[in-house]
């Protein structure tokens, strides 16, 4: 795809990545049987942290004194912020939309470039931008026409857009301290750190969480925090390293669709026309972000 073999393993660990993190919307879903959003969110990221915990002895972060703040923004924001009300909105709604609307992130990303770092947008973005926010309000408004065995819901569709916000103030952060740092360290620090104050949230609010659940519902918070979370990390930053960032961005675009398949061929989920128009405009937008020329945007 881009002319050399040595980029066949970068693509296909960022190509990994993007599909498992498809999955994290339809095992949440499974683990929401039994677990209350706060218990699953918590445990997650237990996982993760464990996963990401033997890369502590191979870097030491030296963050100086004022780092220590925007590290701290970070985990508050990207852990118990992003996912108690992400996961919050999915338990309202279906894994199919749910993902779906997790795909405006890239515009707003975009946007944010554009208020925060001087970058400007050009007609191709906008029209992008306005596309892929009509789609959201479709998917949104089908929430009420959906039928099956599971139901869409406009509130739990908004709770995760809502959530993407906390995901952007989390991801111009992290950029800011990945300038000066290994990425995967910041990551692994902001986990670990994100999930004290997540235990401490869910902990005050909901009581310390039981441990008595089934093997699935165990099994599904796993592979949430160990494939989709950690893993994820990894392999991302692995891949980011030897690919172009603007190559690389595709395969965020993977997230969606796959959620969105899963929702429908595992969870027997409907996605109504509307729903397919709207999925069809956000990721067509997300694609265009990722892939646009360096020229569309100028700093």
């Amino acid at each position: 795809m881009f002319g050399r073999r040595g980029h066949v393993l970068p693509i296909l660990a960022l190509a990994t990545a993007g599909c498992l993190w498809g999955t994290g919307f339809l095992f949440g879903k499974v683990a929401l049987r039994e677990m209350f959003v706060g218990t699953m969110v918590l445990f997650r990221f237990a996982f993760a942290c464990a996963g990401l915990l033997p890369l502590i002895f191979f870097d030491r972060p030296r963050f100086a004194g004022k780092e220590w703040f925007w590290v701290l923004a970070a985990s508050v924001l990207g852990v118990p912020v992003q996912y108690l009300v992400q996961f919050k909105g999915l338990s309202l709604t279906t894994v199919s939309h749910a993902s779906l609307m997790v795909g405006t992130l890239p515009m707003l990303l975009a946007v944010a470039a554009v208020l925060f770092s001087r970058e400007r947008l050009h007609l191709g973005g906008w029209i992008a931008l306005a596309a892929s926010t009509f789609g959201a309000a479709l998917i949104a408004l089908s929430s009420k026409s959906a039928s099956g065995i599971a139901r869409a819901n406009v509130r739990g569709d908004l709770l995760v857009v809502l959530s993407m916000f906390a995901a952007i103030a989390w991801i111009l952060i992290s950029k800011r301290l990945m300038r000066h740092h290994s990425a995967v360290m910041v990551t692994a620090f902001v986990f670990w750190i994100g999930t004290v104050f997540l235990a401490a949230v869910v902990t005050a609010t909901s009581g310390v969480p039981s441990l008595h659940y089934s093997n699935r519902t165990w099994v599904a918070v796993a592979e949430q925090g160990l494939l989709a979370t950690a893993s994820t990390t990894v392999l991302w930053n692995w891949g980011l390293k030897r690919v172009p960032a603007a190559r690389a961005g595709i395969f965020v675009n993977l997230e969606p669709l796959v959620g969105a398949i899963l929702g429908v061929a595992v969870l027997h989920e409907v996605l109504g026309r509307m729903a397919l128009a709207g999925g069809a405009l956000i990721v067509g937008g997300a694609v265009y972000f990722s892939y646009k020329p360096e020229t569309d945007v100028a700093l």
